[in-house]
């Protein structure tokens, strides 16, 4: 990577303020005054220091950000009107080119990935992928053998779509709440395969991806990057 770029994406800079640094000799690559912006460096192993202060951390090719989506907020990396799910997280990564891997409608909450991996968010949203993700749906009508069955069978929506099997089980106490794993994305998806059954979806909260659960820690809002281990997950998830 050139010394430039690496100074503006570590810094948050632009890459003329990058360049300015390097020539006023402000920059050491591996202990030395490196005055060519264009330089290329290992970003990986390189020691940067600026003024003497190496710069912490190491340099990610990618983020990988689990968001708590609140109701409210959109899944889009920008909008006219509403709060994007990419401005709750603007402000830690101002020089990163987020977008959702996956989308939650705006009365919807839950885990939205957020990421500038394009290849990963491909393979989980590919529909030959089948990458799991797991629901917490409450209804305005109790859950029944018949919706479970059919949607263990695959439900065929009123326009005539039959989508893949999927899970519809009891999530506890409440005859209401449902636990819902899909295996394919399809618009409105959820709601369109209750209404079949003439249930209502009154809440709708995603709680995992891909065998990646939400944290539980999350507040409405808030968000952290995940762990290697839960972005190998993810990779697995994808790659089966």
């Amino acid at each position: 990577m050139r010394l430039d770029k690496y100074l503006s994406q570590r810094l948050g800079v632009p890459r003329s303020e990058s360049r300015r640094l390097a020539a006023r000799g402000s920059v050491t690559v591996d202990g030395i005054i490196c005055k060519k912006a264009d330089t290329q460096l290992d970003e990986h192993t390189a020691a940067v220091c600026v003024d003497g202060r190496p710069l912490a951390g190491q340099y990610q090719q990618f983020v990988y950000i689990m968001l708590n989506k609140p109701e409210g907020v959109v899944s889009a990396t920008r909008d006219g009107r509403d709060t994007t799910v990419t401005d709750l997280v603007a402000g830690d990564y101002p020089r990163r080119q987020l977008f959702p891997a996956g989308r939650l409608d705006k009365t919807s909450t839950g885990f939205v990935l957020l990421t500038d991996d394009g290849a990963l968010a491909h393979d989980i949203l590919a529909p030959g992928r089948h990458v799991e993700k797991e629901y917490l749906v409450t209804l305005d009508t109790p859950l029944t053998p018949e919706m479970s069955a059919g949607f263990a069978a695959g439900v065929t929506l009123a326009d005539g779509q039959r989508l893949a099997p999927a899970l519809a089980e009891p999530a506890g106490g409440d005859p209401c709440r449902v636990r819902v794993v899909l295996r394919q994305g399809v618009y409105h998806q959820i709601k369109r395969m209750f209404g079949v059954y003439g249930a209502g979806v009154n809440a709708l909260h995603r709680c995992g991806i891909g065998g990646v659960a939400l944290d539980a820690a999350l507040a409405p809002g808030a968000y952290r990057e995940l762990t290697e281990q839960e972005v190998e997950t993810l990779r697995a998830a994808a790659r089966r």
